[in-house]
């Protein structure tokens, strides 16, 4: 148990610039006690004692603001952030060094008893800020879930998922992710440069008017040399004075600005 205490405590020191200490960690953050209240109560409903379990989980929701029901499977190294309003139901599995943040919801669509409700997530998933998750399907390992996303089907590994209904706009990791977040595998609250379909969209169309300057660049060119030789003129004398021969368009510097 201690073990997996200082690898929670770990973790939230290597994914949360604003933890300072152990102590502060160990004292002041409540996604560390809700794990910890978790904990007893999933031994105690794995053991069949389930209404000491409900309870427990219960003292866990009423001291953190999280609600995990004791059935919850969770795995190493998992961190809830800030985590008021999180609720992660009875058949929720959630993999090996995940991060979900406030307001998420891993919930089910499903009434019947027994069955598989809610959703399981792979390894090194993260949730953002207000994210709902309906339903027993999977959301793969490295994946991404944007903040208000609401997610009604599967989510291959590496994907991001993002708006109402959840779509997904990126099925592989981004390339283009902030250094530091590439270091760690980690991107907080979810977001990465590619995420929004509208940049993705104006990244596109200003990529294709830089390729149309460098061809009309280069026609311009061509047309310079022919003029010159068929007519043994200056070169400048053969092309409008407001004809462009070199590339103008500075395509690198709007890319920044929709980043």
């Amino acid at each position: 148990m201690f073990s997996r205490l200082r690898e929670d405590i770990a973790c939230i020191r290597e994914r949360d610039p604003a933890a300072r200490s152990t102590w502060e960690v160990l004292t002041c953050y409540p996604g560390l006690h809700a794990l910890i209240w978790h904990r007893l109560a999933h031994a105690a409903w794995t053991a069949g004692l389930r209404w000491a379990g409900r309870f427990l989980s219960h003292l866990g929701r009423f001291f953190s603001g999280i609600e995990i029901h004791p059935g919850a499977t969770i795995g190493r190294r998992v961190f809830i952030d800030h985590g008021m309003g999180v609720v992660i139901g009875e058949t929720a599995e959630i993999g090996d060094d995940c991060t979900i943040y406030q307001g998420v919801t891993l919930g089910g669509t499903s009434l019947a008893k027994g069955a598989k409700r809610h959703p399981t997530l792979g390894k090194g998933v993260i949730v953002s800020a207000g994210a709902k998750v309906l339903g027993g399907f999977t959301v793969g390992d490295g994946a991404r879930v944007g903040s208000n996303a609401v997610l009604l089907q599967p989510v291959p590994p590496g994907a991001t998922a993002v708006g109402i209904p959840a779509r997904i706009v990126q099925k592989s990791a981004d390339a283009a992710r902030e250094e530091a977040a590439a270091k760690m595998g980690f991107s907080a609250y979810g977001v990465t440069l590619g995420d929004d379909p509208v940049a993705q969209a104006m990244k596109g169309l200003i990529d294709n008017a830089s390729s149309h300057e460098h061809q009309i660049a280069l026609l311009w060119q061509a047309i310079e040399k022919l003029s010159a030789r068929s007519r043994e003129l200056p070169a400048t004398d053969c092309v409008p004075q407001d004809a462009h021969t070199t590339e103008r368009f500075d395509a690198e510097g709007l890319n920044r600005l929709v980043k």
